[in-house]
């Protein structure tokens, strides 16, 4: 069963969930979680405890805007809104694969506000 989740960055706060897939469960265990945002393109991602050490059944090397991913070398939560450098015409690229555990609901477009260093905190509903 899907985890409903709060996303929170200053001021703005969307909902989402994380997956019932093995990783979506695993950081469902480990929220809340919180840390400092980095930016690469239309991406937020921060750094979060060690979930699982590889990719699984949900893994992605294309993303969509709203996805949720857990990047395991940079043991990291990512945030896709838009393009990535590593981005092609009409494909979203995380720097490598990631797995797909979850979505952000409403308008992913609103965290494009969260500049590098904002503090991200992800919550259960």
């Amino acid at each position: 069963m899907p985890t409903d989740i709060v996303i929170i960055a200053g001021n703005l706060r969307l909902e989402g969930y994380l997956s019932d897939s093995p990783t979506g469960r695993a950081l469902a265990e480990v929220l809340p979680i919180e840390g400092e945002a980095q930016r690469w393109g239309d991406e937020i991602y921060f750094s979060v405890p060690q979930v699982v050490q590889e990719l699984d059944d949900n893994a992605a090397v294309s993303v969509q805007v709203g996805d949720i991913g857990y990047w395991p070398p940079g043991r990291a939560l990512c945030l896709f809104f838009g393009l990535t450098p590593a981005s092609v015409p009409g494909e979203i690229r995380p720097a490598s694969a990631v797995n797909l555990v979850g979505r952000i609901g409403g308008d992913p477009c609103c965290l494009a506000g969260v500049s590098a260093g904002d503090t991200v905190r992800v919550e259960r509903k």
